[in-house]
């Protein structure tokens, strides 16, 4: 029997695989990266063509020399590392350290873990793809020159234990001009005037929205204006003067790619980017579901193209008309557009296997995996689907010399709707107002009109959701990026969360500040993307990286060196708090440590008095009546607990209101299920509850 050797990166890929190869194959995981650059130096030459000193990651010294001899007594060895750059530079890493002949044909991919796949892959090994390889070490080159050599300016002029990177300092910079936008901004007043009406003879009733006159559109800019106009429409009476019907069709959204997934993960399930990225590794490497054996649930899911194979797509219509009917499916099989930067090397994510619905296998999964896989399985199946259709309606009225509008749509046809509608980052009129049946001429009854004062509202603080959005329309990092970035900028103190949105400390701000005017091009969002698309260059054999890195090195060694000269030694003040140091007397101060900001004595190191920084929520426990504290789990969750723990257990994670309970007097909290708001009593043994 042949004695075949396949290394993939995850023990959890090597279990599904080895589920669909004979006993002739053997499946070891490399668990990750194999080799890197030193953690203690830079380790590039840039005297030599950037040279890299790749060194054995300390820890895999054991499980490398087992490799070997698995290696040395196997007649062919496959990798089958993940089908992207990085997968494709750990094979190459792989293949070095095991002495395997790089002329040979023994990689492997395939974009999704089934058997077919696996077994289609085993039939067509090919060599290791040298330009993948370069385009990850340019990346990687790259980043560690701008870390390491911006990381200890940043120590010597602000701070010890900063660090500056290609990526993270764009996206650190979005969220500081975002605050300096909201900062700046100034509200603007402005009006609306709704007419509430009648169909003459009927109690039905809609809405029409002031538009101006006939010829133009009237922005209502103050009361005096709008006063004017509720003089002029005075007895006047309200007249149909056009009535449009149409149809429109509403066409899915594409299927997912990495970016769109994170987004509508964070907005239907509440997963953070490095959550969903997490689960939906899960669900590609694969494991036992009950009546199908081991395999992976989803396709690749570092992706950021929207195509679909011609297999899949054909299942999925056959699977849509059996479980909804023909009308559901488009005459045409649905093509998306990918985006100018795409690469079509991957599909989109998908199910694997349409058949396998997200409720058949539930018990086979854990609550997140369900709730993503379910995510993933219904957008792709909408998406294949037939568009929803709406008869629509748009009215003019006529009162005085002015002009209301009134428009609705009414859903015909639910199309992919009847399983999947996409989410919004903010609420928006869908202008489904029914419209009772008016003809041109016919008058309308008023009931009342409704004037209302607005002012514009500044842009939104960035969540994940919002900011990978923007990272991927500016061309700013890849699919594999998108989660390490927030979360090391979050780790960093550069960011901090309040609920969702994003908020720049100041320290982010300092150092965004110094980059900003020191290091242009680095966090320069243009610049940036640019560099991204020379990196796909080299991915697709159109650059040599080493011509890249010396283009990029030449302008920085000198922009480097004007920055140490200029900039001063930047002291970033403690917040004085009123707290005094019990040891010494002094007012205490808030310092930043690994685990978040805390108490010390400003007399160190004649004073090392230290403690953590206890936050009141301005409430008292309901349990005992002590301070009700904000606290932080060991990820970074916030709750509020009583003083006293764990004397009292008082806990919630309800943000508690300043209101108290009109049946018992404890503090109310707000509680979110979905996008809904409940206030409650903060007593368990209260019922008091009221819908916000």
């Amino acid at each position: 029997m042949a004695n075949y050797l396949v290394i993939v990166e995850s023990p959890a890929k090597a279990k599904t695989i080895g589920k669909f190869l004979g006993k002739g194959y053997k499946i070891e995981a490399s668990m990750g990266h194999v080799r890197d650059l030193p953690k203690s130096q830079m380790g590039i030459d840039p005297e030599k063509d950037f040279e890299p000193k790749y060194i054995t990651i300390r820890g895999k010294g054991d499980l490398i020399t087992k490799l070997k001899k698995e290696a040395k007594n196997a007649e062919k060895v496959f990798l089958a590392t993940d089908p992207d750059r990085e997968g494709e530079a750990i094979s190459w890493h792989l293949a070095h350290l095991l002495n395997i002949d790089e002329s040979k044909q023994y990689r492997i991919t395939f974009n999704e873990i089934t058997k077919n796949a696996v077994k289609n892959a085993i039939k067509a090994p090919r060599k290791i793809d040298m330009d993948l390889v370069d385009a990850q070490q340019a990346r990687r080159v790259l980043d560690r020159i701008v870390g390491y050599k911006i990381s200890p300016l940043l120590w010597k002029k602000v701070r010890k234990g900063l660090s500056a990177g290609r990526v993270q300092s764009v996206a650190t910079r979005l969220i500081c001009d975002r605050e300096e936008e909201i900062d700046k901004f100034v509200p603007e007043e402005y009006w609306t005037l709704n007419a509430k009406l009648t169909k003459t003879g009927t109690k039905e009733t809609f809405e029409a929205k002031f538009y101006g006159t006939p010829k133009e559109k009237i922005e209502l800019k103050n009361e005096t204006q709008v006063n004017e106009i509720l003089k002029a429409l005075k007895g006047s009476k309200f007249t149909v003067q056009k009535v449009k019907k149409g149809e429109k069709k509403k066409a899915p959204a594409p299927p997912f790619i990495t970016s769109t997934l994170q987004q509508e993960a964070a907005r239907k399930l509440g997963f953070t980017t490095k959550k969903t990225m997490m689960v939906a590794q899960q669900l590609y490497e694969g494991f036992e579901v009950k009546g199908y054996g081991a395999v992976g649930l989803v396709t690749y899911i570092r992706t950021d193209s929207t195509r679909v194979a011609t297999e899949a797509q054909q299942e999925t219509r056959s699977f849509i008309v059996e479980k909804f009917g023909t009308k559901y499916v488009p005459e045409e099989t649905r093509v998306f557009k990918n985006k100018n930067a795409s690469q079509d090397a991957h599909e989109a994510i998908r199910p694997t296997h349409i058949n396998m619905e997200p409720d058949a296998i539930k018990e086979s999964l854990s609550n997140d995996q369900y709730k993503l896989y379910k995510l993933i399985w219904e957008r792709f199946v909408a998406s294949q689907m037939s568009s929803a259709l709406y008869d629509t309606l748009t009215v003019d009225i006529g009162a005085a010399a002015y002009l209301f509008k009134a428009s609705g749509s009414k859903l015909k046809f639910a199309g992919f709707m009847a399983v999947y509608i996409e989410g919004k980052d903010e609420e928006q009129d869908e202008g489904d107002e029914n419209i009772p049946e008016l003809a041109e001429g016919e008058e309308v009854g008023l009931k009342k009109l409704e004037n209302k004062q607005h002012f514009t509202q500044p842009p939104a603080r960035y969540t994940e959701a919002t900011l990978v959005k923007a990272l991927e329309e500016k061309g700013i990092g890849r699919p594999s990026t998108y989660a390490p970035t927030i979360t090391t900028i979050l780790a960093r103190g550069y960011v901090e969360k309040d609920k969702k949105n994003l908020i720049p400390t100041e320290l982010g701000k300092i150092v965004t500040d110094i980059m900003k005017n020191h290091f242009k091009d680095i966090v320069d969002i243009q610049f940036t993307a640019n560099m991204e698309k020379n990196l796909d260059d080299v991915e697709d054999g159109e650059r040599e990286w080493v011509d890249v890195m010396k283009d990029f090195y030449t302008q920085f060694v000198d922009v480097l060196k004007d920055a140490e000269s200029k900039i001063g030694h930047i002291e970033i003040k403690d917040e004085v708090t009123d707290i005094l140091c019990e040891k010494c007397g002094r007012n205490m101060v808030i310092k930043h440590g690994r685990f978040g900001k805390f108490l010390a004595c400003p007399g160190f190191p004649e004073c090392r008095n230290a403690r953590p920084l206890l936050e009141e929520a301005g409430v008292n426990c309901p349990k005992c009546g002590g301070k009700v504290l904000v606290k932080k789990t060991k990820k970074g969750r916030k709750y509020f607990g009583c003083e006293h723990n764990p004397e009292c257990s008082f806990m919630t994670w309800d943000t508690p209101q300043k209101e108290n309970c009109p049946e018992c007097g404890n503090f109310l909290v707000k509680k979110f299920s979905g996008k809904k708001a409940q206030i409650k009593c903060s007593k368990e043994d209260c019922s008091y509850v009221k819908e916000e």
